[in-house]
């Protein structure tokens, strides 16, 4: 059974100062994506880290800014980043590492912003990154994580009406994530837990997380493949030290 991880730490150094490093080593982890993890390797103070784990980075160009991050039990036979688009890969978003039974994509997808100002490039990063797993998928299964920054249906945020033309719940972004599920990709939480409430980020406004206001935007997926191997998905919202919490799947 391989346990993977996802967590958006919103800063790895700001989340090593919450205690992070005592719930990577406790959780043991086959696989474990960070997201926004906002430095380069180098700024990262790793000497909690078990040996046993190799680790990879893909950090944005600007400092600071966005980054992904992957700690691995199992060496990899390659290890891609970013997804080959110029426009799309200066900002450290996407790191591939290829097993011998299945593709890992850690992906942090860029936010539409206030008044939707970037959902044109948005939209095209969709079309884009799909095109990327299903190109994977022609050699191998893929397992894609991270933050997609959308809430996929009117269950996955508290007030989906007064959301409707935000960033994470526009028509277009929404669409996006129907495209992923139209191309044969498997959202494992919704295979487990069918119901509203269940949360991945909250606001840091208005008390939002102790009330549960909150939206559930980062997934494990899986291809229709590997969906016989899926044996848990769910998350951790007691899992403090980020605006988002920790998702976790299990595969046989």
């Amino acid at each position: 059974m391989k346990k993977l991880i996802s967590w958006n730490v919103n800063g790895i150094r700001a989340a090593l100062n919450k205690d992070f490093a005592a719930f990577f080593t406790a959780e043991k982890a086959d696989l474990f994506c960070l997201q926004e993890t906002k430095a380069m390797q180098e700024q990262v103070d790793l000497t909690w880290l078990d040996p046993s784990y190799c680790h990879f980075w893909n950090s944005a160009e600007k400092k600071g800014y966005s980054g992904t991050a992957v700690f691995s039990k199992e060496q990899p036979l390659k290890v891609v980043h970013g997804i080959g688009h110029a426009e799309h890969d200066s900002e450290g978003r996407v790191l591939t590492l290829e097993f011998p039974d299945f593709h890992l994509v850690n992906v942090y997808t860029p936010n539409a912003q206030d008044g939707l100002r970037r959902l044109d490039y948005r939209t095209q990063w969709d079309r884009d990154f799909l095109a990327y797993l299903k190109k994977l998928e022609k050699k191998k299964p893929v397992v894609f994580c991270g933050d997609l920054n959308v809430a996929h249906t009117e269950i996955d945020l508290t007030n989906p009406k007064s959301n409707r033309k935000n960033p994470g719940f526009s028509d277009e972004e929404r669409a996006g994530f129907d495209n992923i599920v139209a191309a044969g990709f498997v959202d494992t939480f919704r295979e487990f837990e069918k119901g509203p409430g269940h949360y991945s980020w909250w606001s840091y406004r208005a008390n939002a997380r102790a009330n549960n206001v909150g939206w559930r935007i980062d997934y494990w997926c899986v291809s229709k493949a590997l969906r016989s191997r899926l044996a848990q998905s769910y998350i951790r919202p007691e899992v403090l030290g980020s605006d988002h919490c920790p998702v976790v799947m299990h595969l046989a």
